[in-house]
């Protein structure tokens, strides 16, 4: 049951991102330009989504478990080297590429060239990423 809320959670946020039109790396990029034509698309996108995030934490955030088992992930935030890279790093690449993880696996349907080497090569930096920490 939860492999299944899993993928219907995963293709109903893919869903999301192709009608917000955060598929298209011009909206993205439009949106970081902000001396240029600035597309504010994106500030709704996320405004939105914070907003649904922080009613549903409302309701979940008073529960002793996960409805579907399990227990919820205890996190702390340690803003480190790693987390700082990471966090230049991605930036980059979403400025340059227009694309983050999610936009980008989504748009892998449209079989482009230019997204499927955006993919693997974000592939390869996550693997080269987990062994140099180990």
């Amino acid at each position: 049951m939860s492999t299944f809320i899993s993928l219907l959670s995963g293709m109903i946020f893919g869903l999301g991102l192709i009608i917000s039109g955060m598929t298209q790396p011009g909206k993205v990029i439009g949106f970081l330009d902000i001396t240029g034509d600035w597309q504010w698309d994106l500030m709704g996108v996320m405004g939105g989504a914070l907003g649904v995030h922080a009613l549903t934490r409302l309701f979940v955030i008073r529960r002793e478990e996960p409805i579907l088992g399990g227990a919820f992930p205890r996190f702390t935030l340690e803003v480190d080297r790693h987390l700082l890279g990471g966090a230049v790093i991605f930036g980059l690449g979403w400025g340059i590429a227009g694309f983050c993880p999610g936009p980008a696996i989504v748009s892998l349907a449209t079989l482009d060239a230019n997204i499927v080497v955006f993919v693997v090569m974000m592939a390869i930096g996550m693997r080269a990423a987990k062994r140099l920490q180990s």
